[in-house]
């Protein structure tokens, strides 16, 4: 049964990533010299509300609903999973959630952007950047998700269990690596992501059907931070957000509009 679980969160992934995409130009390739002007401290508020409005482009609603029908499906073997691996005394999952666990991934996360900062490679720069910036939308997302579901976990502790977000930032930060590196660094991410997922489980911290949709949303996550981001702020294909005033006799408020 741990078997199954992994295979579903590996067929999730690969459904996703054949998820079509909108006809056009390829994306520009991430710069070679130093300051590509896109990833900077100063823009990082910007592209963090890019990247989180880039969930709703084409490629990431496509990756959504597979991997919506996956988490769906899995919903129907959540109570049979639990049955075969839960053990809520599991040294190594206990192991996994420390690893794992939102103060020692932050700090990687940071360390990592840190050291990318300081280093003359322009590539190491806009990973360390993509990381930074994927963990935070996602830590957003999900957060949001946790707050409107209030689903229970498997253990009764409260009611936080959907998404996962141990597996949505395990995926968010593989999923960066692998648009960044292609696949000979992706699958080793991916394969420790889907340990990360599968420990929830097995801790009985969360239901199957709950690291499923943590690892669509991670997935989804951190395509779209890497594709906003090799994007000029000026592209027509960037997420756009305009703000103007509404001023009338008997009208005050003020229009927001959505571009994709």
């Amino acid at each position: 049964m741990l078997q199954s679980a992994t295979c579903l969160l590996v067929s999730a992934l690969l459904l996703s990533q054949e998820a079509p995409v909108p006809a056009g130009p390829p994306l520009p390739p991430v710069p070679t010299t130093i300051g590509d002007g896109r990833r900077t401290i100063d823009r990082l508020p910007a592209n963090l509300l890019r990247g989180t409005l880039g969930m709703f482009t084409r490629d990431g609603r496509s990756s959504a609903l597979i991997g919506g029908m996956a988490t769906a499906v899995g919903s129907f073997f959540d109570t049979q999973v639990e049955n075969q691996i839960a053990d809520p005394g599991n040294r190594f999952a206990q192991s996994i959630e420390d690893i794992a666990g939102g103060l020692p991934s932050g700090l990687a996360v940071a360390g990592v952007f840190t050291a990318s900062r300081l280093v003359g490679n322009q590539h190491f720069r806009a990973v360390g950047y993509d990381l930074l910036d994927a963990s935070m939308v996602n830590g957003f997302w999900t957060t949001a998700l946790k707050k409107a579901v209030k689903r229970p976990r498997p253990d009764g502790t409260d009611k936080l269990s959907f998404p996962s977000l141990h597996a949505s930032n395990a995926f968010a930060l593989a999923t960066v690596v692998e648009r960044h590196y292609g696949w000979k660094a992706g699958l080793p991410m991916y394969a420790m992501a889907s340990t990360v997922a599968v420990s929830r489980v097995r801790g009985n911290r969360h239901h199957l059907s709950d690291v499923l949709a943590g690892a669509t949303l991670g997935y989804a996550v951190g395509r779209s931070v890497v594709r906003v981001n090799n994007l000029p702020f000026d592209s027509p294909r960037a997420p756009q957000v305009s703000a103007a005033p509404i001023w009338g006799p008997r009208t005050r408020g003020l229009e927001m509009r959505l571009t994709f």
